[in-house]
């Protein structure tokens, strides 16, 4: 867009705005002709940065109604992290200034399924999807200690101890957070509805009144 929002609270309220106009079918497909197409040629300023699942009814630029260099967006199955992730998302806060970081997980979400049944039947997927397993069962454990053992309640858990673990491993994140310059909102999406829903956060995500 020409004028990207420059602070995360109206970062946060253009990505509400975008999803309301797709939950009323009222989309606007903005950034999307070739003449803009043409002028984000030479460099990009993404206004967020979308961390969500790999799901394929996950695709962020649709459900928030954004298009072409509106959103730096990273997906891992179950919204798992890793360095290459931590990395993929300090360059979206660092390099290119975006100051929002959304966290998007989903209801039904079939990482977060698989690692309850994983717990519950003390049993192990084959090869690497193990480790997506393994890295969304503290969420699942967590949870379970907290009397939650759904699995819609777990992936509430999960996303919040995904932006938790992000602001305690990125020092960056934190800096940019703690400056008021960036914020981290986890959302979770209702697949049949359609609307997000916030989990958690941490900065500014509010206007000022």
């Amino acid at each position: 867009m020409s004028n990207p929002p420059s602070s995360p609270a109206q970062a946060y309220e253009v990505l509400l705005e975008g999803n309301r106009r797709f939950v009323e079918s009222t989309r606007l497909h903005p950034n999307q002709d070739a003449d803009y197409r043409t002028s984000l040629a030479p460099g990009q300023r993404p206004f967020a940065v979308l961390f969500g699942c790999s799901d394929s009814r996950l695709a962020a630029e649709i459900i928030f109604d954004q298009g072409l260099g509106d959103l730096f967006v990273v997906r891992t199955a179950g919204h798992v992290t890793g360095p290459e992730v931590l990395g993929s998302i300090e360059y979206g806060v660092g390099v290119l200034g975006a100051p929002l970081v959304v966290v998007l997980g989903h209801d039904s979400c079939g990482a977060v399924t698989a690692a309850r049944q994983a717990c519950l039947e003390g049993t192990e997927p084959p090869g690497y999807l193990r480790d997506i397993v393994e890295r969304v069962t503290p969420s699942v454990l967590a949870a379970r200690a907290a009397g939650s053992t759904e699995v819609d309640e777990i992936v509430d858990v999960h996303i919040q101890r995904t932006v938790d673990l992000m602001m305690e491993r990125s020092t960056l994140l934190a800096t940019e957070v703690a400056a008021g310059r960036c914020a981290v909102a986890g959302l979770s999406y209702r697949l049949a509805g359609g609307t997000v829903r916030l989990v958690g956060s941490h900065g500014p995500l509010l206007h000022e009144t």
